[in-house]
């Protein structure tokens, strides 16, 4: 199964024959730490802040520079915190 995960990411990661990166932004005040973007990143590339925002949330943050920008994460988020941006690598 890990094998077939590392493929899919990797197939992933080429679009058009063009290598992207992702970078997703998070509305920290916004984001109600549920955990849903989590469970669906394919790179587990998400994880919920140590710090909380003003509701007493841990929120999502983006860990590292594994996210591939497939917007998963936007797509299941409840409250559309989540903004996905895809970056060109050279």
């Amino acid at each position: 199964m890990e094998r077939f995960r590392r493929s899919r990411v990797k197939f992933a990661k080429i679009f058009n024959g063009m290598a992207f990166k992702g970078i997703i932004e998070v509305d920290t005040q916004r984001c109600k730490g549920c955990s849903v973007c989590i469970a669906n990143c394919p790179t587990k590339s998400i994880q919920l802040s140590k710090m909380v925002n003003s509701k007493g949330y841990h929120y999502a943050e983006m860990t590292g520079d594994g996210c591939i920008g497939c917007s998963n994460c936007a797509v299941v988020c409840p409250d559309s915190v989540i903004t996905v941006y895809r970056v060109k690598i050279q």
